[in-house]
């Protein structure tokens, strides 16, 4: 399908659109006027994960493309949490975590978008806060419905498992409808986008626009990603893949990336990188081996993307020495131990990969050990004793976790 909106034909071309509401009325908007649109980010650790890394580039493309993006940060609902696609309540944060959240992760939405420019970063705590509880459901109350917010996925799916619902989170509904209907009152906002997680909460928002401003409104969703496998896109065996370096280093971030299945790239390449379709058409059709050429480009592109590009640089070149070259790269994470320590066995492998904090629990270092999964010096290490004694004539050991994870032990 081709758009009149340049907007419209790059996320469409690029596989972002996965549901919609009046596309085509949308489409002859904007590619006339420019828009104001947003998406909505829960706050509920310090740094979003590569689960968000969909949203931000739909926002990307808008900013690039000269309309307003505004990342809505939720201070106000992540205080109450949103049910959608969850099993279980969420742990309720204070303000001031939520506060530190939002600090840190303003400077990953920089990346994505110009705030100095059109783009703007806002915080729903600054009119949810101010709400009064009584006036609010006797204005909006009974513009929404209980039968039709009992159809959306995010609660029927809750309810059909018997897994709790409370109503502290099914509230979490009517406030976001009420955020894109704040927005659209005061910031001129038509357009919310949003996985497909959120489609219920999007056509409440929309719907109580139209009742309440008069206004048109609009809505996108995503399609929620997942890995070839069918497991949930961001999330690994070793934990989340953060988008802040403080959570994960840039090397490891790159590794995940050149390390996706061979039946994910092409897709990646178009959602999560800024290249040409043509470029992005010649790389999905490498096959075999050459498939890792654009595993590469994809690693490179995407860790330039979120942190820059002097970190993606440095990812590559080191992924280049330890994996091509075979060289010990000393910006790789290092410990140091005394030799007298390994020959006592005082300290261990799993010493060793604790202090180099690759692996997270002791139990899942042994477990590794155990089913093959770790290398000393490029060598699979089987020691079920978990001993380092025999390296111990040598300066230093590279230990390897999986494909991605390495750190060197300096024996003194």
């Amino acid at each position: 399908m081709n758009f009149k909106s340049e907007f419209l034909n790059e996320i469409n071309n690029r596989g972002f659109i996965y549901q919609n509401i009046e596309i085509d009325n949308l489409d002859n908007l904007i590619s006339k006027n420019k828009i104001s649109g947003y998406i909505g980010f829960d706050i509920t650790s310090d740094s979003l994960h590569i689960g968000s890394l969909i949203q931000l580039m739909l926002l990307h493309w808008l900013d690039y493309y000269d309309h307003q993006a505004i990342a809505l940060v939720g201070g106000g609902t992540t205080l109450i949490g949103d049910p959608s696609g969850k099993d279980q309540t969420r742990k309720i944060l204070s303000k001031k975590d939520i506060d530190k959240n939002i600090n840190n992760i303003e400077k990953t939405f920089n990346r994505f978008v110009n705030t100095k420019k059109r783009a703007m970063i806002i915080n729903n705590y600054d009119w949810l806060s101010n709400l009064n509880y009584i006036d609010f459901l006797r204005e909006f109350g009974s513009k929404i419905t209980l039968n039709r917010m009992l159809t959306f996925d995010s609660v029927k799916s809750r309810l059909d498992r018997e897994q709790p619902l409370t109503i502290l989170e099914f509230n979490y509904m009517l406030l976001q409808a009420y955020d894109f209907y704040y927005l659209n009152k005061n910031y001129d906002c038509i357009l919310q986008m949003g996985g497909s997680d959120q489609w219920g909460n999007i056509l409440s928002g929309v719907d109580l626009i139209r009742r309440i401003n008069k206004n048109e409104a609009y809505g996108i969703t995503s399609p929620l990603i997942t890995n070839s496998d069918g497991s949930k896109m961001g999330k690994t065996a070793e934990g989340a893949i953060w988008l802040n370096k403080e959570k994960i280093s840039s090397l490891d971030f790159f590794q995940f990336w050149r390390n996706v299945n061979d039946k994910d790239v092409s897709r990646f390449l178009y959602l999560f990188t800024k290249l040409p379709i043509n470029e992005i058409k010649k790389l999905s059709s490498l096959k075999d081996q050459e498939i890792n050429e654009a595993k590469k480009v994809l690693a490179y592109e995407v860790t330039k993307i979120v942190r820059g590009k002097e970190d993606a640089d440095e990812a590559i070149d080191i992924a280049n020495n330890i994996f091509n070259s075979k060289i010990i790269d000393e910006r790789l994470p290092k410990i140091s131990e005394e030799k007298l320590n390994l020959k006592n066995n005082t300290f261990s492998i799993v010493d060793a990969i604790e202090k180099l904090k690759l692996v997270k629990s002791r139990s899942e270092i042994k477990r590794l050990v155990k089913s093959n999964g770790i290398k000393v010096n490029d060598q699979l290490y089987t020691n079920i004793n978990f001993s380092l004694k025999e390296y111990l004539e040598l300066n230093e050991i590279k230990i390897t976790i999986g494909k991605k994870k390495i750190g060197i032990l300096k024996i003194l």
